[in-house]
């Protein structure tokens, strides 16, 4: 594949660019670059036109600052201007985790950019109205990221690594179970690790702002994922009027890499059918219901 790239706000942003038809953009989670989906773009690319982009700091390339940026914010602004640069209309966004939260906050700040929008379990809890949920899901949630944000302190990132994909995925051994070019994609990525920990908060996104998203939204979660994973699913699939809610059977966090040609039959479905009705062979094993 031929790798591109787009300058926005003085950083290059690489970026592949395979298929036709209708544009679908995916957004790589928070320890990976665009590579994460070399394996789902073929399959996508087969009835769409697939842009993967590697988000500001992440990947191999050379910052353009020290890393003082590092933000949802800024990677959901970088995100929306990437969009306008393609000068494609509106596109159907995929989100996994960090991607998933810098997708719908850019369609947050930036409505009309995005006309479908599939989110896999993002972690954020801003939009969780119920108290009991919230502590759970905070409580959960640090229980991954301390034992982390502790191995990036005392210098070890590619520790961190490990012990971060352990620990969503809610299973030991996770890493090494990984495919080994999704490993190095990881290790290769663990420079970002502080500027991770280091960065502000995500922007707050209520529940009312997702009452106004005005698309189809899909929120896919693992059956067998995190308790905040869970929470944070099903609290979005409430805030979010017609929104359907995909349960994947014996799924995690990692699905996406652990079986990327089901995840990316997810993705046909939903685009093809707004999860209303699998088509033969597609998502067969995909529980879904409707707000």
């Amino acid at each position: 594949m031929v790798t591109h790239s787009a300058r926005i706000d003085g950083t290059g942003l690489s970026y592949v660019d395979e298929g036709n038809g209708r544009p679908v953009v995916l957004v790589h989670g928070g320890m990976s670059d665009q590579r994460v989906w070399d394996d789902h773009r073929p399959i996508i690319a087969s009835r769409y036109r697939v842009i993967a982009a590697t988000l500001r700091y992440f990947g191999t390339s050379p910052w353009s600052d020290d890393g003082r940026n590092f933000s949802v914010e800024t990677h959901a602004d970088d995100l929306a201007a990437f969009i306008r640069i393609l000068d494609v209309g509106p596109v159907a966004v995929v989100g996994w985790s960090y991607g998933a939260v810098v997708s719908l906050a850019m369609v947050a700040r930036h409505p009309g950019l995005v006309d479908r929008l599939l989110l896999y379990e993002p972690g954020i809890t801003t939009f969780v109205t119920d108290p009991v949920a919230l502590d759970r899901a905070t409580e959960d949630r640090l229980q991954v990221m301390l034992p982390g944000k502790a191995a990036v302190m005392s210098g070890d990132n590619e520790g961190a690594i490990r012990i971060l994909t352990e620990g969503v995925d809610n299973r030991a051994g996770a890493f090494g179970q990984l495919p080994d070019h999704v490993q190095a994609i990881m290790l290769e990525n663990a420079r970002i690790l502080p500027l991770l920990f280091a960065s502000p908060p995500p922007p707050t996104i209520t529940c009312e702002d997702l009452g106004l998203l005005g698309i189809p939204v899909g929120i896919a979660v693992g059956e067998n994922s995190r308790v905040y994973c869970r929470i944070v699913a099903e609290a979005a699939h409430r805030c979010i009027p017609g929104s359907a809610l995909i349960r994947v059977p014996n799924a995690r966090h990692l699905w996406p890499s652990q079986d990327p040609a089901a995840f990316s039959r997810l993705v046909l479905d939903f685009l093809g059918n707004g999860c209303s009705e699998p088509e033969e062979g597609l998502s067969p094993r995909i529980d879904v219901s409707s707000a």
